[in-house]
């Protein structure tokens, strides 16, 4: 279905101010963003118009009750300088999925496209082709009625606004294994991109940053043994020749870095396996010299190399042990990933699963 999107030209760009060579992560926005209502069961008022605040009122049912959702994805540009998006379907559908867990209603998949595709068209010159940047995209939706009282919002507002990123880790990240916070159980809400689970995890990180460490590894809530994700990201070990990364048990967010990366080794035949896996496990392997490597997956970082893990032997335990990783130089697997995903990204290399969609150049000029 093609809808009428209506477009609202900023009088005045940014652009010229953003120093491209240092972009803070998530701090500079593009000139405009996508803008849908939601009343009376449908989807309407769509529209693009400059960047910049919104009003509501201090009664809106998601300021209390927390129904919001959000998707991270990123544009780049390929080697004819075209803007191109990366499995844009697959967030259309996991923002569905976390709107469903949360009592919000669906946002059509041609909808999402639509508004997707012309705003990175209008905004285009906003993509960094700066080495390790991109496009920061951010899909989201919340609740806007106007009530309090604890029940799904009868109104909604879908978003979509993009910023220019530099790297989101700049160095290899030092983790320290959960003995006392837990993300997500089984039947919560962990595998929906829900707007609380990550406040809930801003006290267990912050304790983290105050202890040395960069990032928390999850586990989960009966003897923090269990591995679940590391920060915001999905984690993966490599044990011998075999990958292995924890199964999407309900707890766990169906990354789509993550299925990209299992999709790719797959293509190359490296044994992957997806499944439980605990910190006893990971302390074996480390002592028998077979755990060689350990990274996290996710569309901001991509893939960031994890150079040590600290861990509680029990979880009452005072003082922490630490596994000292191999040196980044020698996990070639990871590296090859990361490089190949880029490469898929930009047209440096054929995209044989179809994942790379070019996006339509719209001449704002001519508005």
């Amino acid at each position: 279905m093609k809808y009428n999107i209506s477009f609202h030209p900023t009088t005045k760009s940014n652009l010229d101010a953003v120093d491209f060579n240092n972009i803070p992560f998530g701090e500079t926005f593009s000139d405009h963003m996508f803008v849908a209502d939601y009343r009376n069961g449908a989807w309407q008022d769509l529209r693009i118009e400059p960047f910049g605040p919104i009003t509501m009122s201090p009664a809106n049912i998601t300021l209390h009750y927390g129904q919001s959702i959000f998707e991270g994805m990123k544009a780049f540009k390929n080697q004819n300088g075209m803007p191109v998006l990366f499995r844009p379907e697959m967030h259309a559908q996991r923002l569905n999925a976390s709107a469903a867990r949360m009592c919000m209603p669906d946002v059509p998949e041609d909808l999402f496209l639509q508004g997707l595709n012309e705003l990175i068209g209008i905004d285009h010159a906003w993509i960094p082709t700066t080495p390790n940047s991109s496009l920061y995209v951010r899909p989201f939706m919340f609740g806007t009625q106007e009530k309090i009282g604890v029940k799904p919002s009868s109104s909604y507002k879908f978003m979509i606004f993009t910023a220019p990123v530099g790297p989101y880790y700049d160095k290899p990240i030092k983790l320290i294994a959960a003995n006392k916070y837990v993300r997500a159980v089984p039947g919560g809400v962990g595998e929906a991109k829900a707007a609380g689970n990550y406040a809930a995890g801003l006290l267990p990180t912050q304790e983290a940053h105050d202890a040395g460490f960069d990032q928390i590894m999850w586990t989960d809530n009966r003897n923090y043994q269990q591995i679940q994700e590391c920060g915001t990201m999905n984690i993966f070990f490599i044990i011998g020749d075999t990958v292995v990364t924890p199964e999407t048990n309900g707890a766990i967010l169906k990354g789509i870095t993550r299925n990209t990366l299992l999709h790719l080794l797959r293509d190359k035949g490296i044994k992957v396996e997806e499944r439980a896996i605990t910190i006893n496990e990971l302390v074996e392997a480390h002592a028998a010299g077979t755990l060689k490597d350990v990274f996290g997956a996710g569309t901001a970082a991509v893939i960031a190399p994890v150079s040590e893990i600290s861990y509680y032997e029990n979880k009452d335990d005072a003082n922490y042990k630490t596994l000292k990783l191999p040196a980044i130089e020698s996990r070639d697997i990871s590296k090859n990933l990361k490089k190949e995903l880029h490469e898929i990204r930009t047209g440096l290399r054929p995209d044989p699963h179809n994942w790379v969609h070019e996006v339509a150049v719209r001449d704002v000029a001519a508005v």
